[in-house]
């Protein structure tokens, strides 16, 4: 089987009998390399304008850093700090030698090595819906998340070969104390995934813990564990304007291991950030490359990822709206900024629905394919997210998946494949106009992977729909979750191993585990 064909569990007769059950038929492992030309809404001057204006936010305004220590590393590497205050503010030349520290690409290795992912250039890769406090699915309906929500939204997460990172806590457990939750998230990741796993930056403690964890899962030694990047963080800036305490500390700690950080500021236009786009952009690209520009003074050389999480606020009721034409248009625009940077870019699936319904595919939509316009390298919350990221939807992950697998079908190189034997002239020459092609040599020898097969969407006419219980799509979905937690079995592990990280979280718990305040 080829890697570009599609693997199938329990064949075409799947899409014939979706009243009893599911045939997941999924794509194999890869990353997507995305040919397609970027989107690119501004011209070179207003790419040029967007650059001044961040930089004059910079040089003129300031970011605050709430973390002495970040400060202290700003005022040596020349920085302005300003006397009893928390704001810096930054040369352009500067921040512009820094940013070109940056590495344009870099391979992120699990502890499974055959699920290495790289970021930067072409690549893209999907990442699971990460932190909502609240899972939902048609059995049980919306509820607070808890530690069995969360290993089986895991579960998905490993099942998908088109989710590629297991992120943030696909789900809030909140029935396990904060004190220790990272211990029982982390130690779940590692062995129900072999993907490459996120961290939180919430303290140093809680740092401390997940990249020893992550270390102890690779079975290699220190040395050999940081000199590659093995795990990353994502830290959001306090927009507008602020990077606080604990996501600025938990970073430092990944930068001066060599360990990737994804800065991405939460900007949504009209409410944290100017109502139009283009201020919205300035003030998400200030505040990226400010603290992008930190970790290089720290290490240079860094693994960094400039996230946009630009969007706009529903002027009326003040709830954030996410897939909009203008959450669009700026993902575009970060897009062209990272280029010019020529920094990794990260984006999301983001939707404001509150139920796995027509609205919540098409923000979705709307939301993929911008990322796919952006040249986008990593897609947060791929699958799964609701209710502008506080609900954990199990059907919307399904769904989600569905169209994740159709993005890389997209991709692939057959379906813009102009050899002769793509062109087809002998098999039009034979056909004529009077004959069909389902009998075709040509058909016949190409049709069994001539199209991308879908796992959840229903082809049949609309008779044999109701004749078979007219299940909607998210009815569907519920079916194909279950199926898959029916079924499903945990990567392998070395024992030796499991044991070393059993040990480490039982005697982190002994010691009280992670302080929470800050």
């Amino acid at each position: 089987m080829s890697d570009h064909q599609t693997r199938r569990s329990g064949g075409r007769a799947g899409n014939t009998r979706r009243d009893s059950t599911i045939a997941i038929e999924q794509t194999d492992w890869r990353v997507i390399t995305n040919t397609d030309r970027p989107t690119e809404p501004l011209s070179e001057e207003g790419v040029q304008a967007i650059h001044d204006a961040a930089m004059r936010v910079l040089e003129d305004i300031g970011i605050e850093f709430l973390n002495e220590e970040a400060k202290d590393v700003l005022r040596l590497a020349g920085c302005t700090v300003d006397p009893g205050s928390d704001n810096v503010r930054f040369d352009r030349a500067w921040i512009m030698e820094k940013v070109a520290q940056v590495p344009s690409q870099f391979d992120l290795i699990p502890r499974n090595p055959d699920r290495k992912i790289t970021i930067g250039g072409k690549h893209m890769a999907f990442v699971n819906v990460s932190s909502p406090p609240n899972a939902m699915d048609l059995d049980r309906g919306r509820r607070v998340g808890d530690f069995d929500s969360f290993k089986e939204l895991i579960k998905l997460t490993q099942h998908f070969n088109c989710i590629h990172v297991a992120g943030g806590y696909p789900v809030e457990p909140v029935d396990i104390h904060a004190s220790i939750r990272h211990l029982d998230c982390l130690y779940e990741k590692l062995t129900l995934t072999d993907k490459v796993c996120h961290a939180y930056s919430l303290g140093s403690e809680r740092v401390e813990d997940v990249l020893e964890m992550a270390r102890i899962a690779s079975g290699l030694p220190e040395a050999a564990f940081f000199a590659q990047p093995r795990i990353y963080t994502n830290i959001n800036s306090s927009s507008p304007l602020k990077h606080d305490w604990p996501m600025l500390d938990g970073a430092m700690r990944f930068a001066r291991r060599g360990q990737p950080v994804v800065v991405t500021p939460f900007t949504l236009a009209g409410a944290m950030a100017p109502v139009t786009m283009a201020g919205a952009v300035v003030q998400s690209i200030a505040e990226g490359l400010a603290a992008i520009a930190l970790f290089q003074a720290i290490n240079p050389g860094t693994p960094c990822v400039l996230g946009t999480f630009t969007s706009n606020v529903d002027m009326k009721s003040g709830a954030p709206a996410f897939g909009t034409p203008e959450y669009m248009r700026a993902t575009q625009m970060t897009g062209q900024m990272a280029r010019f940077y020529g920094i990794p870019l990260r984006a999301s699936n983001a939707c404001a629905a509150n139920a796995p319904d027509a609205q919540a595919m098409w923000e979705s939509m709307n939301s993929i394919w911008s990322a796919v316009q952006s040249g986008v390298n990593l897609v947060y919350h791929a699958a799964g997210w609701l209710e502008g990221g506080l609900i954990a939807s199990y059907e919307k992950f399904v769904m989600d998946c569905e169209v994740l697998q159709q993005v890389q079908r997209y991709m692939e190189p057959a379906l813009t494949d102009t050899s002769q034997a793509s062109l087809a002239v002998d098999a039009i020459r034979d056909v004529g106009p009077n004959g069909h092609f389902f009998g075709a040599d040509h058909t016949q020898e190409r049709y069994t992977d001539a199209f991308y097969a879908p796992f959840l969407s229903d082809w049949r006419n609309y008779e044999a729909w109701a004749e078979a219980g007219s299940q909607w799509t998210a009815e569907r979905a519920n079916k194909a979750w279950k199926q898959i937690l029916a079924e499903f079995t945990p990567p392998p592990i070395d024992q030796a191993i499991d044991d070393e990280l059993k040990a480490f979280v039982a005697r982190r718990k002994s010691e009280g585990g992670a302080p929470t305040d800050f």
